[in-house]
């Protein structure tokens, strides 16, 4: 029988998934007196190590998710490629945040761009759907230069080509062994941001101060928050995240990624439905993060204050890190915690893999020139890119 919201602390609360993003949801969990079991199929996750309990089966395995709806009041993910069809069967026992519909739109980067375009009534890049060979012939040129992606499964860059010309969108298509994709044309950026948001189940909604992105190979490389955008962009990038949230009806949170333009105008990308590694900054620099408000939506309670009290920069820990050429050996910690205002966050994985997300600094400061600063600081001892 289903349990009715508000959940009070003492409930026993399910996350899908056990990685990185569990983790830090189970930490927060614990602090507010919540008890957290993990559905994950892997042996030892990052998640399990700070939950009370650890069903060891895969996400659509019929006595795993049995077991853990019995066992709890609510469940939300970790992860955007949890199947939505195992979503609607824990929601017919416990409540589930985000609802299975609203990840399965995520999951498609079609159906995605569709919905915020025409549902949400957000701008979007100009695209079209390549689901056959055939429908290469029929691409309005003014699409190119564009990008080819997967319309499912691609994350970090993955799955992902630049095409110029219809030739090269052939043997793209190809590349990517003609599986349904998306073309999007190529836009001039200015920034990259996202804004993290969450909905309660009464439709309350909060925004988090809008995040500025750089990437290396694909993988998020460093986030400023605030964004360095004018006061009326970060406004309208805020307002976008809200309305795609109420369109979707979600209940949780979401992030949604925009490019910013050269002109200033404002087009979504994609949305995650999880908290984001964009919005880690949170931890450290807000009143609340993106994990206490996934917890607060999940559980019926009123959401939380989003208000950004120091500025901060984010720098993305890769496995990369751990190795000199061939030599494996551990980052110069001593020196980096050594660093004013530096908040470190590893996420408890095995073995450090090249390319493998190992954790996360924060560098705070009383002005964001202070934050960088000592973000630059951090990046040479540990030669990351430079945060600018």
């Amino acid at each position: 029988m289903k349990k009715t919201l508000p959940l009070n602390p003492g409930s026993d609360l399910g996350m899908m998934g056990g990685g990185q993003l569990g983790r830090m949801f189970a930490v927060e969990a614990a602090y507010m007196g919540y008890h957290v079991t993990v559905l994950e199929p892997g042996k030892n996750p990052p998640a399990a190590e700070v939950s009370l309990h650890h069903i060891e089966k895969g996400y659509t395995d019929a006595e795993g998710l049995q077991m853990l709806a019995s066992r709890c009041a609510a469940v939300s993910t970790e992860f955007e490629n949890v199947p939505a069809q195992a979503l609607d069967t824990l929601a017919k026992d416990c409540f589930v945040a985000p609802p299975g519909r609203a990840v399965g739109f995520a999951q498609d980067r079609n159906a995605e761009k569709a919905f915020i375009e025409y549902e949400a009534k957000v701008p979007v890049a100009p695209n079209c759907a390549i689901l056959h060979a055939e429908d290469i012939d029929k691409v309005d040129v003014s699409l190119l230069p564009g990008i080819l992606k997967t319309a499912r499964l691609g994350y970090d860059g993955k799955g992902q080509v630049t095409v110029t010309t219809i030739e090269e969108l052939k043997e793209a298509f190809e590349s990517l062994n003609r599986v349904e994709c998306i073309l999007e044309k190529r836009l001039k950026l200015h920034r990259e941001v996202s804004v993290i948001v969450a909905r309660g189940a009464n439709g309350q909604t909060a925004t988090f101060p809008v995040c500025e992105n750089r990437h290396s190979r694909g993988i998020l490389a460093q986030t400023v928050m605030p964004a360095r955008v004018p006061e009326q962009t970060a406004t309208q990038a805020r307002a976008y995240a809200t309305q795609i949230i109420n369109a979707l009806q979600y209940v949780g949170v979401l992030c949604i990624e925009f490019f910013v333009l050269e002109d200033g105008s404002v087009v979504a990308n994609e949305m995650a439905p999880r908290p984001h590694n964009s919005g880690h900054a949170t931890i450290d620099a807000c009143w609340s993060n993106q994990f206490e408000q996934q917890l607060r939506c999940m559980t019926g309670q009123p959401l939380a204050d989003t208000t950004q009290h120091s500025p901060a920069v984010m720098l993305n820990l890769l496995g990369d890190i751990w190795f000199d050429g061939e030599t494996y050996r551990d980052p110069d910690w001593q020196s980096v915690l050594a660093v004013p205002g530096v908040k470190l966050h590893l996420y408890g994985k095995a073995q450090a893999r090249r390319a493998r997300k190992m954790g996360h600094i924060t560098c705070l400061g009383k002005t964001l020139e202070e934050a960088l600063k000592r973000a630059k600081t951090v990046a040479e001892i540990l030669n990351l890119p430079e945060p600018n």
